[in-house]
């Protein structure tokens, strides 16, 4: 196995050093920025519209002196970032489109890994009381075949595990605390514009909930409005992709075949997810390659899941699937995947979806949202005055760098294995699939390895990189064994070659330096202004 590993690394280092020279002559894209609008200077926020509400039914006071940093959007990240920054001193204004509760289909995993951030910010109490449920693993299931994969916790607090949840109900939670903190005000607006003056951003416009037009005005805007975020091409280069869609349902009163697991089955086109949301209730997200789904109006999308999906089910959770397409609220969302690309702007940052998506196949989207504002908070903390906007800029200009070996990781992750869960007419691909079951089901190092990588505790880019190759390896090993024929040999061949057109393009749209060499970047070093 050793000697494998020496191959494995030597051909990943030797990919690498082609991928670096290939990308040398990369240089970030300067578009016009749109959705930007010129800084009225005799525009003031003369008075505070709908406010976040406490339990006694009272607004909250106006936020005393002038703010530090307004936050577009209060989801998971723009809520766990207000809390964050208001803890630190920092007066934060919160503009969010919808301050009632969310109510979506995804964002109701978080692991272990991100657990740990959320404790690291102080924000783990706001699982208390939403009946969130202990994940320890998962359990995959393939051809009436299943194994079960742990996550690997013997290190850590016997409270560390993966939870999952109602989406919304942990967002308020999370409001309600930020809400809490005096120098932290959220408001129900809708944010339809930067300010920008002299090239720097100065605040955003935006509109009340009574349709007034409002203009804020701080050092610093951080966007965190989410996946459908409308102020994102200001900040950065979008190339939105969309592999598949989640077709969502709620399966009541059901017990899951391995209590306390998310559930993966590696179904016919592509995986279906069930995970525990509740004490009574299971999430089924059964996933639809392409940007079209059946209709859901016209019975289309009912009778897709009784006759391709149903059969395919567990069969202890068959009758309860069944009754959750009969009664009807069958929910659909894209799934889309976006690299970081961003154009550092003066005044401004994005975080959260808005930045950075991956396929939701992992469950690590908060993982990352969270991981991103621990380091955003310890490169703000040495700065008291946040008005030097080009300065500010060029520092935080780290932040890009230094987030990058975790965020990739988990991007990367995503992306690879949704591919090599997806059926394929092809034979090359569907040894691989069966290749990553078969090498999952090992146990050992083998299985502990990349559920590490999958729930954050363990985030290293060539540790991913091995694996994934280690799993083409032993493939082709199957192939080959016990007698080789050219046939095989072929086929191995073909095998490892889709596993590099699988993994090779992901890391490329991630960045190669900054996912496996930041050090070697400037930014990665770059030391805090003095004020």
């Amino acid at each position: 196995m050793v000697v494998i590993d020496q191959y494995i690394i030597g051909g990943f280092i030797a990919s690498l050093l082609l991928l670096y020279w290939g990308i040398l002559g990369f240089v970030f894209s300067n578009n016009l920025r749109r959705n930007i609008t010129k800084k009225n200077k005799s525009s003031k926020v003369v008075r505070k519209e709908e406010c976040y509400t406490s339990t006694n039914g009272r607004c909250r006071p106006e936020v005393d002196g002038s703010t530090d940093i307004i936050i577009v959007g209060a989801g998971v990240a723009g809520a766990a970032l207000a809390y964050t920054l208001g803890k630190e001193g920092r007066q934060v204004h919160v503009i969010e489109r919808d301050l009632s509760e969310p109510d979506r289909i995804v964002g109701e995993l978080l692991q272990p890994g991100g657990y740990l951030k959320l404790i690291e910010l102080g924000l783990e109490d706001c699982l208390d009381a939403i009946d969130a449920q202990r994940v320890f693993g998962y359990a995959l299931f393939k051809d009436g075949k299943n194994t079960r994969l742990s996550y690997p916790l013997e290190k850590f607090h016997s409270d560390v595990s993966g939870r999952s949840f109602h989406n919304g109900r942990f967002i308020q939670r999370m409001r309600e605390k930020a809400a809490t903190l005096p120098n932290v005000r959220l408001e129900q607006g809708t944010v339809t514009s930067l300010v920008e003056e002299n090239g720097a951003v100065k605040g955003v416009q935006y509109k009340t909930k009574n349709g007034q037009e409002m203009m804020a005005y701080a050092p610093l805007t951080i966007v965190c409005d989410g996946c459908f975020s409308n102020l994102r091409r200001s900040l950065c280069t979008p190339k939105v992709d969309i592999p598949s869609c989640f077709v969502g349902l709620i399966l009541e009163n059901c017990d899951l075949p391995s209590a306390n697991h998310g559930h993966v089955v590696l179904a016919d086109p592509s995986p279906i997810l069930l995970y525990q949301i509740s004490s009574t209730e299971v999430r089924c997200l059964v996933d639809v390659p392409g940007q079209k789904v059946p209709s859901i109006a016209n019975g289309e999308m009912a009778n897709y899941l009784k006759t391709t999906v149903a059969p395919q089910i567990p069969p202890q959770l068959y009758d309860a699937f069944i009754a959750a397409i009969d009664k009807g609220n069958i929910r659909t969302m894209p799934n889309r995947s976006m690299p970081a690309n961003p154009q550092p702007t003066p005044g401004a940052l994005l975080l959260g979806d808005a930045f950075n998506m991956r396929h939701p196949l992992t469950g690590g989207g908060m993982t990352v949202a969270l991981s991103d504002i621990v380091v955003l908070r310890d490169l703000l903390r040495p700065i008291r005055d946040l008005n030097d906007a080009s300065t500010l800029c060029k520092y935080l200009e780290s932040f890009y760098t230094i987030r990058k070996p975790v965020a990739s990781t988990i991007n990367t992750l995503a992306g690879a294995l949704y591919k090599v869960f997806c059926a394929s007419p092809d034979q090359a691909r569907k040894e691989m699939r069966q290749a990553c079951f078969d090498y999952l089901s090992l146990g050992g190092i083998f299985s502990n390895g990349p559920v590490a990588l999958l729930s954050g505790l363990n985030p290293r880019p060539l540790s991913l990189v091995c694996h994934f190759f280690a799993v083409a390896v032993y493939g082709v090993g199957r192939l080959l064994l016990p007698f080789p024929s050219p046939r095989r040999v072929w086929l191995g061949a073909r095998l490892l070659s889709g596993a590099s057109g699988i993994i090779f393009p992901i890391i490329r749209a991630e960045g190669v330096r900054q996912m496996f060499f930041p050090a070697t970047i400037p930014a990665y070093y770059r030391a805090p202004p003095v004020n």
